[in-house]
């Protein structure tokens, strides 16, 4: 009887592990960083840009993050990419003064 009991609490606990550890993967899955697949052909308001994370991964890309949380990919290699960035960093440094 005591062997019986034991079984059953080992597998009791087998299946909490089990639980806890697919449910570990699941939301660490969930907070993996976006990634550029495609890239957006068109020059965006830079006015309604308020953060951007740079990617290299699979292409040299540029993420913008608009201000409705909207993220949008371009190449990294164009002018107005450049000049965007400049002036969200321009902005995050006069809001820490």
């Amino acid at each position: 009887m005591k062997l019986h009991a034991a079984a059953i609490l080992l597998l009791f606990w087998l299946g909490i592990f089990t639980v806890h550890t697919v449910k570990g993967s699941a939301s660490s899955a969930s907070s993996r960083k976006y990634s550029c697949a495609t890239l957006s052909p068109r020059q965006l308001n830079i006015r309604n840009l308020v953060n951007y994370e740079k990617q290299q991964v699979p292409t040299d890309a540029i993420m913008f993050i608009t201000a409705k949380g909207i993220r949008i990919c371009v190449g990294a290699n164009q002018q107005w990419v450049q000049t965007a960035m400049r002036r969200i960093d321009e902005r995050r440094a006069a809001k820490r003064r």
